[in-house]
């Protein structure tokens, strides 16, 4: 424990000897003037009247500690961890099949996922279409991470294996490739605390291995979650010029999510992913916090006060 006043300190000691002093010297001498009465009359119940005073000493004293504003560091348990929303940005998503398009599906339904979470909890937006690219790291301030999500556009293919890369790459901070035949996998750190949020409609049109990536994740502790955005039936959506057939395919997203213990939801509209979202769970962590105390010492001050008070009206019927 510290203080951020530590001078009051001193002052609390030497009031409360003070006081102590002061008290000891007052019963001495009603001792005295009662002495006529017989030692009976004076013995009977003593320890009862030093109890009031006794409270109202100690709780100026906690008072004047409160002054001092103490303080400690305890252990908080939060919802934590970071979240990184890797969105599907390629011209698929465009398609109709999930309203009003299945990006601006799913970008209602993760707006209202950040607003929902608390402050502890980060989260990062990756977008990805044949590459990957993290349009934002993972940070406490929602209102940015809902900017980036509100800035995201269409163009080009999709590789889930990049969106994994990509992802793990703002989780650790640093660039992630799947190693060589044979060599051994890059060292991750174990990242217990995060999740990564694929949003897409299933259709992996280039490498890497979305698979091997889902592996990598897995060693570093990281859960997966997929979130099928479509229908199977399909849409059709133009592409320079051509009508091309677009359909969701809940395979590859599936096997991604088993690998790492994660799970696959599939979702038509804003409404379901909203659900999907509100799913997740998030791990309980304990952060040691440093908290101020002068609010719980001024409380126990308080309640001795009325302690004291309903002692003296009961022994004396007033308070003296």
């Amino acid at each position: 424990m510290s203080f951020q006043n530590p001078a009051m300190i001193g002052v609390a000691a030497a009031v409360c000897l003070a006081l102590l002093a002061g008290y000891r010297w007052l019963h001495r001498q009603r001792a005295r003037a009662l002495a006529g009465l017989g030692a009976s009359a004076v013995a009977r119940g003593a320890w009862r009247r030093h109890v009031p005073p006794l409270l109202f000493i100690t709780a100026l004293t906690l008072l004047l500690l409160g002054v001092a504003r103490p303080e400690a560091t305890v252990s908080l348990p939060r919802p934590s961890g970071t979240v990184i929303l890797a969105f599907d940005v390629s011209n698929s998503m465009t398609a109709t099949d999930a309203a009003p398009t299945r990006l601006a599906a799913a970008q209602s339904a993760a707006a209202g996922f950040v607003r929902a979470q608390p402050d502890t909890v980060d989260i990062g937006v990756v977008a990805f279409g044949q590459g990957a690219l993290a349009t934002l790291r993972p940070t406490g301030d929602h209102d940015e991470a809902l900017a980036a999500i509100a800035r995201l556009r269409t163009a080009g293919g999709t590789s889930l294996g990049q969106a994994i890369l990509g992802g793990l790459a703002a989780i650790v901070g640093k660039t992630v490739a799947l190693p060589e035949a044979n060599a051994a996998p890059p060292d991750l750190g174990y990242w217990s605390s995060a999740t990564i949020v694929v949003l897409s409609d299933g259709e992996d049109t280039g490498g890497p291995d979305a698979l091997a990536a889902a592996d990598l994740a897995a060693n570093a502790g990281v859960h997966i979650h997929t979130i099928g955005v479509g229908t199977v039936a399909g849409a059709t959506i133009e592409v320079d010029g051509f009508q091309v057939a677009t359909a969701l395919d809940e395979g590859l997203l599936t096997q991604i999510a088993q690998t790492t213990t994660g799970t696959y939801h599939r979702a038509g509209d804003g409404s379901s992913l909203d659900e999907i979202y509100q799913s997740i769970t998030l791990r309980i962590t304990a952060k040691p916090e440093l908290m101020e105390l002068t609010g719980a010492a001024v409380g126990a001050a308080i309640l001795l006060l009325t302690i004291g008070g309903l002692l003296m009206i009961s022994q004396y019927g007033r308070i003296l």
